[in-house]
């Protein structure tokens, strides 16, 4: 048994390396708790020692100020000086003394050296060549790794660059017309897309597969491009805004939930009717209050709504020329906190109200974009202090919300050939984020970053080889999703610095197809060729008969006809009425009025035996009747042909 014990004790080192075995046979790293223990509170009296030296120190400095101030001799504060470094030597004779009996009193092997991390341990003897395994260090411990990582963090402070994430990308398939609209939820799991073919898709991350299939797809605003799709501050509502003149909400699923009332077009005051009478443009939720929602419209008018009032707006704001004329918002926005609420204005302007006064404006810029341009996009920086504003006239600029007079900063070239590019601000609030439009064969389109401080281009992506319409930069996710005048939907992320999201899709493998569900060869089936399909032939007619007697349907009796006026909830075949009855008669009425004559003279006896009103008004004056002669047909034949009788 020793030998045995012997041999598994010291076993032979090449077939340890043979075996794939690399700690097979090494010693572990023991620790004397109680050493560690000691090593502790050493250094907690070490540093309390100090802590109180140093305030003895500061007690010391101020005591000499008041007495200089006083202007008393410092040489007084002696004695107490002196005191003091008594205590102080007596508290370090002290220190020192627990310090000599903790020495003694301590036991066992001294700590591991923190070297010991690093390469094989310094013992002397048989363990010099021999490394330690076993558990990690105690914490306080800092390793070269740990300080690189510091290093890197400081890197990424200095250069915002490294924050982007775009190492990664992922394209869904939305169709092959322009993606006009994109919609996040708060928490990240849900992405809804709409585009120009009218179509809102529905895409979930986590039930995603490496395929990228949507798992919905609607048509919620029928014929009507769809503008804007925005996910309620819940996340359990959708607003959808479309070409036609009432905005849609619906619930995670896609069912309706409430549609805005149409207004009436024919009045003229736009505050007097309930609803947007002309083309929608744009849409957002109130940040705050989760059934509140915000509209404007080629109507001249910006309207908030309530989700559980869909007959009538809540309040209306009309945005107006300097002179004083109708102007149409292309854009709305709510600031950050949901107190303002910002529009920009076909004639350039940005104007800003309070959004419990809807009269006059708080703020407004009138020459903030080029006039007659469609500004395309307003959002609020997350400090809530800055606004950055998307313009039709190809620029892109800053404002200070506090001083709303000019632009902080402002790019220009960057082309703009859709109503809704629009921008972003990174999650940091440092970077802002816009694309650009190209024609169709003029290039790549592209997403510029820019610095927020000094709008300095800091970079840029080329996306595909059409427009980048939309952008979104998610919070929570730290992903970008872009979408294109091609149909195509980007999500751009880092494995490192995203969250969730598009990870969580690009890691499942594709489901293979069930052979059980595909034919391999069409097949004919005939329905009653089977026995269980095939109708029992009839042995006897005479039960068939009972059955049918039995039958109330196969034996009722038909209805006969209806004479004269219905009666029984049946209709009569020519009705019961007055009406009905004459146009009867003068239907049967077969008497041939084809000679006028012969039907006046056939009453020509009766009004000659009573007569009552031709004859007794020419009594008088002609007292016998005198009748047209009847010339002979065969007389026209002699006639020349102007003079015959045309019939």
């Amino acid at each position: 048994l020793l030998a045995d014990a012997e041999m598994l004790g010291s076993p032979d080192p090449e077939l340890a390396a043979t075996m794939g075995f690399s700690g097979f046979g090494k010693k572990a790293r023991t620790f004397d708790l109680e050493a560690m223990f000691e090593q502790t509170r050493r250094t907690a009296v070490e540093r309390s020692r100090k802590v109180l030296e140093a305030r003895e120190k500061e007690q010391e400095e101020q005591a000499a100020k008041e007495l200089r101030s006083r202007g008393t001799d410092p040489s007084a504060s002696a004695p107490n000086a002196t005191r003091a470094g008594s205590t102080l030597a007596k508290r370090d004779t002290t220190c020192s003394e627990s310090e000599d009996s903790s020495d003694e009193e301590s036991t066992g092997p001294s700590v591991q050296p923190q070297t010991s991390a690093h390469g094989p341990a310094q013992d002397s003897g048989d363990d010099d060549d021999e490394e330690f395994i076993g558990p990690p260090l105690p914490p306080g411990f800092k390793d070269s790794d740990e300080d690189n990582d510091n290093d890197d963090t400081e890197e990424e402070d200095n250069n915002p660059v490294k924050k982007i994430p775009d190492s990664h990308e992922i394209t869904l398939q939305h169709g092959t017309k322009t993606v006009s609209a994109l919609g996040l939820d708060p928490s990240g799991a849900r992405l809804i897309t709409g585009g120009y073919d009218y179509d809102v898709k529905f895409w979930d991350f986590a039930g995603m597969d490496a395929s990228l299939q949507a798992f919905r797809s609607l048509q919620p605003c029928e014929c009507h491009q769809i503008k804007s799709l925005q996910y309620s501050s819940t996340g359990d509502v959708i607003l959808v805004v479309s070409g036609n003149s009432q905005a849609k909400v619906l619930d995670r699923d896609g069912f309706p939930v409430m549609e805005c009332i149409k207004g009436d077009q024919y009045i003229v005051d736009m505050t007097n009717t309930k609803g947007h009478t002309a083309m929608l443009n744009s849409g957002c939720w109130h940040p705050k209050i989760k059934e509140e929602f915000l509209t404007c419209s080629n109507d001249g008018t910006v309207r908030t709504w309530d989700v559980n009032n869909e007959k009538k707006h809540k309040s209306v704001f009309k945005p107006r020329s300097v002179q004083g004329k109708r102007v149409i918002p292309t854009t709305c926005t709510y600031s950050r906190d949901g107190k303002l609420i910002a529009a920009g204005c076909q004639d350039g302007s940005i104007q800003i109200w309070d959004r419990n006064m809807t009269v006059h404006t708080k703020f407004h810029c009138r020459q903030a974009h080029a006039p007659g341009t469609d500004t395309s996009c307003l959002t609020f920086s997350y400090d809530g202090t800055a606004l950055a504003s998307r313009g039709g006239d190809d620029t892109l600029k800053i404002w200070d919300v506090r001083q709303f007079k000019k632009p902080l900063n402002s790019a220009e070239r960057l082309p703009s050939f859709f109503p809704m590019t629009d921008c972003c601000f990174s999650p940091d609030d440092k970077i802002l984020v816009t694309g650009t439009s190209v024609k169709k064969g003029g290039g790549s389109g592209k997403l510029f970053f820019f610095c927020r401080e000094t709008f300095e281009k800091l970079y840029e992506i080329e996306v595909t080889d059409a427009s980048v319409v939309r952008c979104l930069w998610h919070p929570k996710l730290n992903q970008i999703m872009v979408g294109t005048g091609n149909g195509l939907a980007k999500v751009y992320y880092d494995p490192v610095k995203s969250q969730r999201g598009a990870k969580l899709c690009v890691v499942k493998t594709k489901r293979k197809e069930r052979q059980a569900e595909t034919l391999t060869q069409d097949y004919i089936i005939t329905p009653h060729a089977l026995p269980m399909f095939r109708e029992p032939r009839q042995r006897s007619t005479r039960k068939q008969l009972e059955k049918d007697r039995l039958d109330p349907m196969k034996s009722h009796k038909p209805e006969p006809p209806v004479a004269g006026p219905g009666r029984g909830g049946r209709v009569g075949t020519h009705g019961g009425t007055l009406s009905s009855y004459i146009v009867k008669n003068i239907a049967l009425d077969k008497t041939d009025d084809s000679n006028p004559r012969e039907a006046i003279l056939r009453h020509a006896k009766e009004a000659e035996e009573n007569p009552y009103w031709v004859a007794p008004a020419y009594a008088k004056t002609q007292p016998k009747t005198v009748f047209a002669e009847v010339e002979p047909e065969d007389d026209e034949t002699d006639k020349p042909e102007w003079k015959k009788r045309k019939i």
